[in-house]
């Protein structure tokens, strides 16, 4: 995307999140694009993905309910038990309905930020893991998963995993399918990498 486009994105983002959001857009979108620069991955997607990813983020949840309606998008009824992976999916179909973006690597990369996926693309998982470490978060753990990134994307999309996945278990709420996917996925991309240094 070039910098007039998201100039444009900029300016929606202003009139649909708070000034807490937006200012974690910013922070996410420039640590996609470190991320993608280490990991060899496209550094002007990595901070547009960044940069829209939590566009839908502030909206309400009985609007998205209507959102999803309105386009036909049907929730599994483990999706509808998790309000917090919403605005991932209507963030998608927003950029695509609404602000016409066609880089699917983008969409791909907004739907699938909160879970992750099988087959996660390099912009899927820096994104993913942006979204984890950038500037603005502080949480307990946060400076390992700094140094986890640091070192391995896939390691990091691992650690992330287990964080989303374990505060999921302990509330006894449902694991959306494609975070096992993702997870599986990476775990047994780490066992690889493992196998063939030793």
């Amino acid at each position: 995307m070039d910098t007039k486009r998201n100039a444009e994105f900029l300016e929606v983002l202003q009139t649909k999140l708070d000034a807490y959001r937006l200012h974690h857009s910013l922070c996410v979108a420039e640590s996609a694009r470190t991320l993608a620069a280490q990991y060899g991955g496209d550094e002007e997607k990595a901070y547009t993905a960044g940069l829209v990813h939590d566009v839908m983020k502030n909206t309400p949840p009985a609007d998205l309910l209507n959102f999803f309606a309105d386009n036909g998008i049907m929730l599994t009824a483990a999706r509808r038990a998790s309000p917090k992976t919403w605005h991932a999916i209507a963030g998608e179909a927003y950029l695509r309905t609404a602000l016409h973006v066609t880089d699917e690597e983008i969409l791909s990369a907004v739907r699938y930020h909160t879970t992750g996926r099988a087959g996660m693309t390099t912009l899927e998982k820096v994104v993913f893991i942006a979204d984890f470490i950038s500037e603005d978060r502080d949480y307990p753990g946060v400076g390992h998963m700094r140094e986890t990134a640091a070192q391995s994307l896939d390691a990091a999309v691992v650690e992330g995993l287990q964080f989303t996945i374990q505060e999921l278990l302990c509330a006894a709420r449902p694991v959306d399918p494609d975070s096992i996917g993702a997870y599986n996925d990476a775990a047994l991309a780490l066992t690889e990498q493992s196998e063939q240094k030793g």
